[in-house]
């Protein structure tokens, strides 16, 4: 049996800052600091269950990343701040990333790095030798490509984390963001990636796009489970929602 989510992503920060020469009980405080943030009630979908899911992804493309440590740290920290309301998530995850791996004494140039990687999830683009950039963005994305079932209880967590706008921005608003995904040449970057969930993440898309365009009910908005087990992924110009994520 799987190990409930909030034991194993504590047993992976163990071993990750353990291996940075962290002082365990700082990092004790900024697991428990993280742990809180991703389980607000207000996330719906950017919680515990979206970070485990962007990190057993992570591990899937290890072995194509150059500086591993600083994927996973800002897979740790990518959304560590999240208001749907606001424009400045991603920047201000990235300063809290820079402070916290301060504190547990992480060389400056690897939090840089991981500020760096954390900003990309704003326009969720990477330059083509940014492998680690491709990698977390890939990760970040994957959910995309779940099987039908899956995506649409993502859609309908996404839209509760949307609750407070009206039908009348989100249709239009989720559609356009959809509508940029399929545009692109290719939503995923890592070749693994991209042959397992290119062709079901478009499939998806497409589906919920329509569905939009056609007035089709939205998705539920109520509860999707607990703190643990909500669904996983909507921020201002993200990829869901109207100026909203994915």
């Amino acid at each position: 049996m799987a190990a409930p989510t909030s034991d194993w992503l504590r047993a992976r920060w163990d071993r990750l800052v353990a291996s940075l020469g962290a002082n365990s009980a700082e990092a004790r405080r900024a697991f428990d600091d993280l742990a809180a943030r991703y389980s607000h009630r207000d996330r719906h979908y950017h919680n515990l269950n979206h970070l485990r899911h962007v990190l057993e992804t992570i591990d899937r493309l290890a072995p194509l990343a150059h500086n591993l440590r600083a994927v996973l740290l800002a897979a740790w920290f990518h959304d560590a701040v999240y208001d749907a309301r606001a424009a400045d998530n991603e920047e201000r995850s990235a300063a809290l990333a820079r402070e916290v791996l301060d504190q547990l004494g992480v060389p400056k140039p690897l939090g840089e790095r991981v500020a760096e990687l954390i900003l990309l999830t704003k326009t969720h683009s990477a330059g083509s030798e940014d492998i680690d950039g491709q990698i977390l963005l890939d990760a970040d994305l994957a959910i995309l490509g779940a099987p039908a079932e899956r995506y649409l209880v993502y859609a309908a967590a996404i839209r509760r984390e949307y609750a407070w706008v009206p039908d009348s921005a989100y249709r239009p608003g989720r559609g356009a963001v959809l509508r940029r995904f399929l545009e692109r040449p290719a939503i995923y970057r890592t070749p693994p990636i991209q042959e397992a969930l290119e062709a079901a993440a478009r499939l998806n898309l497409e589906a919920e796009h329509d569905s939009l365009i056609r007035g089709a009910p939205l998705p539920a908005t109520h509860a999707v489970g607990g703190t643990e087990c909500r669904s996983e992924s909507g921020k201002e110009g993200d990829e869901h929602g109207p100026k909203t994520r994915t």
